[in-house]
């Protein structure tokens, strides 16, 4: 299996629990923008979902390593946001996230 990581946003607590999880995707938050702080994060995911956990902690560790900018943009989004708030990142094994991008673009708004 092939995975996805990417920081997806800034959230505030109460509205990132009510957020609906869906089967292969799976959004983390955390208040501290850090590599340790994800891969804490993503210690429960492969379990749930029959995950490669060599893989998946791949997967975030090359994101890290090769996306600064985008990391140092949402750190500083978070740290703008406040105490109440947390780093989101979005953590999807690649065929379920192309399976709910296909079904939003055929979603009639």
């Amino acid at each position: 299996m092939k995975y996805s990581f990417d920081l997806v946003g800034v959230s505030p607590v109460w509205q990132f629990f009510n957020h609906e999880q869906q089967d292969g995707v799976e959004y983390l938050g955390t208040q501290i923008c850090t590599l340790d702080a994800f891969l804490e994060s993503i210690e429960p995911v492969p379990v749930k979902w029959g995950w490669n956990l060599d893989q998946v902690v791949n997967t975030v560790v090359n994101f890290w390593m090769n996306n600064a900018d985008s990391i140092y943009y949402w750190k500083s989004r978070l740290e703008d946001s406040g105490n109440e708030s947390l780093l989101v990142a979005r953590l999807a094994e690649i065929q379920s996230l192309q399976a709910e991008l296909e079904y939003l673009l055929r979603k009639r708004w």
